[in-house]
């Protein structure tokens, strides 16, 4: 009597193969995303690059080095007007972080915050018991936050290769997609193949530069506000931060927001309830405005799956994955179109040639 059968030797082997890929993947998770981040940023390029290319008639490494000396020149030109000033603000609030949090700790700020906005005494002494009673807890959840922030810091040295893969993914990424298209024998699924990749570098590419966009109008928005309308302290330090966190889904204009909101809470900043009704006012301008003008519905995605994913991502791989789950979704879509497209032709069989 055999102890396998020839099915069962299948379905170890494939368990086996498929456990293997997960622990490479575990193990060279960093590779895989410095090379995925390099597709992302040859995505974001890829217009530019393709319409220099033709005024350059024809010269692809041209267009790309065109590009590259235009956005280095831009963010030297934005570092020289802003970056002095913005990175002062940005070290001052560093310095400042610490002793806020003493002051929270010790119920000192609330105290003191309480007695300008006119809450009653009882309702400080409840806060301050509140903090009191739960001081460590909210030590520890803190310094685990902000260990977590720079280790983080410190281990995304990678990201400096992201623009120089790119540059490879610029030049032969048109390539390497016929390579894969034309590597499928069969004619009807080398057409599905081709409209898979199609759909993948249009949702990609589009989502990307919708992002950037949405992002860049932020910071100059947000930025403004905050130092010329309301003058916020730290204005030139919070705009930047929280309109940068809107490219990163769902999770980050929450965020930049209550930064935003805590500091000028700490900072005993006077005129925080228009504030946040300036934020409020945004996030609707934002995601019923200028998001469905600029995003448009490339991406096909149900509010939920979104929020699904980005809750996922964050638990899988913290803010990185945050920021990659709406594109790994809506490429898993366009996967599983195709797959199920591949399986109603195999049913049906080929089209006839008569």
């Amino acid at each position: 009597m055999k102890l396998f059968d020839k099915k069962t030797a299948q379905a170890l082997l494939t368990a086996l193969v498929f456990a293997l890929a997960l622990l490479f993947l575990y193990s060279a998770w960093r590779a895989i995303l410095t090379f995925l981040f390099a597709i992302f940023f040859a995505y974001l390029l890829e217009a530019p690059v393709s319409r220099l290319q033709g005024w350059l008639k024809g010269s692809r490494g041209g267009a790309i080095a065109v590009v590259y000396l235009l956005l280095i020149g831009g963010l030297v030109v934005i570092f020289s007007i802003a970056g002095e000033q913005v990175m002062q603000q940005g070290a001052r609030l560093m310095q400042q972080a610490p002793q806020w949090s003493a002051q929270i700790s010790s119920g000192e700020i609330i105290k003191q915050v309480g007695e300008k906005r006119g809450w009653s005494q009882g309702t400080i002494d409840h806060i301050i018991g509140y903090l009191q009673r739960n001081q460590a807890e909210i030590i520890a959840i803190t310094q685990n936050f902000v260990l977590r922030a720079f280790k983080t810091l410190q281990n995304m040295w990678w990201l400096l290769l992201v623009p120089m893969l790119a540059i490879f993914f610029l030049k032969d990424g048109q390539q390497m997609g016929e390579r894969l298209v034309n590597s499928v024998e069969n004619t009807h699924n080398r057409r599905i193949v081709a409209e898979m990749v199609s759909q993948m570098n249009l949702m990609l590419g589009h989502y990307l530069r919708a992002q950037i966009t949405l992002a860049a109008i932020a910071i100059v928005a947000i930025t403004f506000f905050l130092s010329v309308v309301f003058r916020v302290p730290y204005a030139l330090a919070l705009g930047p931060a929280a309109g940068a966190l809107e490219f990163v889904p769902v999770v980050g204009p929450a965020v930049g927001g209550l930064l935003v909101l805590a500091v000028a809470l700490l900072s005993g900043y006077g005129h925080v309830l228009w504030l946040l009704i300036f934020l409020l006012i945004w996030r609707g301008i934002q995601d019923y405005v200028s998001s469905p003008r600029i995003m448009g519905s490339t991406l096909e995605l149900h509010p939920l799956t979104v929020l699904f994913g980005v809750l996922a991502g964050g638990e899988v791989a913290g803010v990185i994955g945050v920021f990659l789950s709406i594109p790994v979704l809506a490429t898993l879509r366009i996967l599983w179109h195709a797959w199920l497209l591949q399986r109603r032709s195999a049913r049906i069989g080929p089209p006839s040639t008569s």
